[in-house]
């Protein structure tokens, strides 16, 4: 009884180490991120990654730092590279976390990123899995305010491109942002991001 009783607290120890070890790697990432040091962060949560095969959370940082990069990026290998690289771990992050909306979202970012650099090449093949996977991420979590909100973005852009009107989809800028307000993430590094760039958003909206 004694001996079960000892393998029983060594385990609960080890396993409390391991998540004070990962605690301290994630908030170190999210530090240099916020340090304007992205290639840094995103290399560190790779390396978290390595140590949590399980948790998808590492994976999506990584796959979500890779595709930020890209957006704006005029060199065409580097751009690839980056986006070759998100795909791989937002891949990885699926595998983990199937049907999670917020790794939909990242998936659409990315094929947003491909279609941002080279619309003529890229925008018909990918415009209607984009539409796709937020159509999917919404009936997941309709209360998703990164969901909402990215939702209504990829639809304000595919109007401008087409000259259509964009004001439609205000409103939903203005849902996800009453969604945000209220929204809890699971911990303190579950995805919470978008709040100040639907503000924005909501801003034009109003010009």
């Amino acid at each position: 009884m004694k001996k079960a009783m000892l393998i029983t607290t060594i385990l609960i120890s080890a396993l409390a180490f391991g998540q004070d070890q990962y605690s301290k790697g994630m908030q170190k990432a999210f530090e240099i991120w916020g340090e304007g040091k992205p290639a840094e962060a995103s290399n560190m949560f790779e390396r978290i990654a390595t140590a949590e095969m399980d948790n998808w959370l590492p994976y999506y940082y990584v796959a979500s730092i890779n595709t930020i990069l890209s957006f704006g990026e005029k060199d065409q290998e580097k751009l690839a590279r980056q986006l070759e690289k998100a795909q791989e771990f937002v891949d990885l992050a699926k595998a983990i976390s199937p049907d999670n909306p917020e790794i939909l979202v990242q998936q659409a970012m990315i094929h947003t990123a491909w279609i941002a650099s080279d619309g003529a090449t890229y925008g018909m093949t990918l415009s209607g899995k984009i539409v796709a996977l937020y159509q999917k991420a919404l009936q997941l979590a309709p209360d998703n305010p990164r969901v909402v909100f990215s939702k209504a973005e990829w639809d304000m852009g595919s109007a401008q491109y087409f000259g259509q009107d964009t004001a439609p989809f205000c409103k939903d800028v203005k849902r996800s942002l009453e969604l945000f307000d209220t929204f809890k993430p699971e911990s303190d590094f579950h995805p919470n991001w978008g709040k100040e760039r639907a503000k924005a958003t909501l801003k034009n909206c109003a010009e």
